[in-house]
Parts: C-alpha cells; sequence; structure tokens
C-alpha cells in the first residue's frame, strides 16, 4: 500500500511521539517495539510502524523517510549503521556511533520525579529491580509520554547492571504480548489498561500514576518484607530527589553509590569454596543474627548478583 504525503507526515508525528519524547539523539536500546495509529486520515484507517531492533537512531530514519517515502532507504541506512558504525545523510552530514555516549542516554531518565512523587514508597521499586522481579506501570492512555518516561527510566535504578532490555514501553494486554510477559522472568512493562491491577499473576509490584500508588501482588508480599537497611536506603534516595539543584545523572550516581555500598558489604560476607569461587551461604547471614526481613533480601540479592552456589 502506498501513502500520500500527508499520511507521511503523520506517519513522522506519531512515531516521535512515540519514540522521542525524552531522547536527545542518543542511541537507544529499548524501543524494540510495535506501535501503531489509527484514522490519521479520511481513507486510511490504519498503519504500522514496527522497530524490531535494539538499538534505533529515530531522527535520521524518520527525517530520511520523510524525504523519500521509501523503506528500503531506512534499512540501508541502519545497516551502514550496524555495519560500519556510521552512516552519511545529506541534512545532517555523517553520523558516526562512536560521537555519542550510551550512558548518557541511559541517564536521560525523570527518575527525580518519580521519587518525589512516591516518597519513601519507591524504595518498593529499587528492591523489586534489585531482586529481578516483575514491575508494571499503568498510565492512562492520554498519558503515553509520561508512561514511557517511566518505564525507560526506572532501570536507571539499578545502574551497576546496565541492561535496559527488561523495560517494555508499551505493553497491549493480548495474548502474543502476554506470552512474551510470562516467558520473562524479570521486566518493567508498560501498560495503558487498568483492569491488569487485577492480573497479578503478571508482576510482583505494581506502579498506578492514577492514584499515586505502588502496589505488591499478594504472592510476592514475602520477598518486600522491609527493614531498616531498606529505610535508610529509601530516606537517601528521597533527600537526593529533595535538593532542587539535583541533577538526574546526580540522583543515579548516588543511589548507584549506596546500591555499590550495599553489594561490598554482602560480598564481603561470602565464603571461598573448594574451587575458589566466593559465595554467600545462608549459615552466614544466620550467624549475624540480623533481622529476618534483612536476611532473606540479602540472600536474595546475593542469588540475583550470582553469588549463591548452585
Amino acid at each position: 500500500m502506498s501513502y500520500g504525503p500527508g499520511v507521511i507526515h503523520q506517519l513522522v508525528m506519531w512515531t516521535e511521539y512515540f519514540l522521542l519524547r525524552s531522547v536527545d539523539l542518543e542511541p537507544q536500546k529499548i524501543w524494540s517495539r510495535f506501535y501503531s495509529a489509527r484514522e490519521i486520515e479520511v481513507g486510511t484507517t490504519y498503519f504500522l510502524v514496527k522497530w524490531r531492533t535494539q538499538i534505533i537512531y529515530p531522527r535520521i530514519l524518520l527525517r530520511k523517510y520523510r524525504k523519500s517515502g521509501n523503506p528500503a532507504s531506512l534499512l540501508e541506512s541502519y545497516l551502514s549503521v550496524l555495519t560500519r558504525g556510521s552512516c552519511s545523510t545529506e541534512e545532517n552530514g555523517r553520523f558516526s556511533v562512536q560521537d555519542y555516549d550510551v550512558k548518557r542516554s541511559y541517564a536521560n531518565t525523570k527518575l527525580k520525579d518519580f521519587i518525589l512523587t512516591y516518597g519513601m514508597e519507591s524504595i518498593i521499586v529499587y528492591t523489586a529491580l534489585l531482586l529481578k522481579k516483575r514491575v508494571i506501570v499503568y498510565c492512562p492512555e492520554n498519558q503515553l509520554p509520561q508512561l514511557m518516561s517511566i518505564v525507560r527510566s526506572l532501570p536507571a535504578l539499578v545502574w551497576h547492571r546496565q541492561n535496559w532490555d527488561i523495560a517494555f514501553p508499551v505493553v497491549e494486554i493480548e495474548d502474543s504480548e502476554v506470552d512474551v510477559l510470562k516467558e520473562t522472568t524479570s521486566y518493567v512493562a508498560g501498560v495503558t489498561d487498568a483492569s491488569v491491577e487485577g492480573r497479578t499473576d503478571l508482576y510482583d509490584v505494581f506502579v498506578n500514576t492514577s492514584t499515586g500508588q505502588i502496589s505488591i501482588a499478594p504472592d510476592a508480599k514475602e520477598s518486600f518484607a522491609m527493614g531498616k537497611l531498606h529505610k535508610d536506603i529509601a530516606k537517601h534516595m528521597v533527600q537526593c530527589a529533595e535538593v532542587d539543584e539535583a541533577t538526574e545523572e546526580q540522583i543515579i550516581k548516588e543511589i548507584s553509590k549506596k546500591t555499590t555500598e550495599l553489594l561490598n558489604n554482602l560480598r564481603s560476607l561470602a565464603t571461598e569454596t573448594e574451587d575458589g569461587s566466593h559465595v554467600i551461604q545462608l549459615e552466614t547471614l544466620k550467624e549475624r543474627k540480623m533481622a529476618a526481613a534483612t536476611e532473606s533480601f540479602l540472600f536474595s540479592l546475593a542469588a540475583c548478583e550470582g553469588l549463591v552456589e548452585v
């Protein structure tokens, strides 16, 4: 099917709307999803933009498509970046991957707003991500930019992992997409269907942006028993976010420092095995006479960090 200039313009507008709201010309690694728009002009009822890639440079591709209307030109530029690390564009000159630091892209978050909104309860999401749990974020459909911004931001809470593959910006609750979630053990997924809150089989933690509440699925409550350790980290997160001059990068750095301190303390409790590896033994934690919640949390965290003997 061929589209006229008006449709191509709408294609560009909608794709920019979904992909570029919090993107600052940085390579992104999380937007390998499906997006669509309906009734964009008389006589056209549906089109689909399908991105199946881990790395995307949307503005370059969109400008090229706006000019040519030929999908093959997009593929040509994409393959050039993929194989050579660069491509040439008439409007923007030469584009090179080396000119962009992907960590700057990862740090382009809205964590400050999130922590200020949810306060001490932010520790629930932090804990969920540390323990590789399943988080679902709900926003009404008319607040898609906010939803995608939150989903894009939350993996930065566990900065040491540098893993944005866990982010699913917008998930439709239909069989094919639900099946993908069920096959994934840890994720941050965005939804626009409020009824998903009743689907406790799909999440351990549910963030409802409409009510400003964070809830824990009944079957997961044991994993989220909080102790003094959690309270101290939560207070530090809130204090950092409350500093007016604090930037996103500074907040990420402060949270990351707390996480590093936590992991270093945990590793100091490791014992050496016969093969020379260092692992955390549950018995070692019990000898420390910790609160039950702290002991359980630390052992689960050790397992997630590969510090438990399988």
